[in-house]
């Protein structure tokens, strides 16, 4: 089984996915309408504290390179 995201433009499309559904060949799951999560909170804690460490450094001394140019 495959699941997919699709946008309905119509309302007879929208009947047309319940009437696939009542006959089972396809399976309406409704979106979630909670707040999608923030990338930070997301992500929080999966670096070791090392590597991101290392990633900040770079990505300070890159800014300060990318100030400090003169174009």
């Amino acid at each position: 089984m495959e699941t997919v995201l699709v946008q309905i433009n119509n309302s007879k499309a929208y009947k047309f996915l319940e009437d696939l559904a009542d006959m089972q060949i396809i399976k309406l799951i409704k979106k979630s309408d909670q707040a999608e999560q923030k990338l930070s909170e997301k992500y929080a804690g999966k670096l070791p504290s090392e590597i991101a460490y290392e990633l900040q450094n770079f990505i300070a001394q890159s800014r300060n390179e990318w100030n400090s140019s003169s174009i």
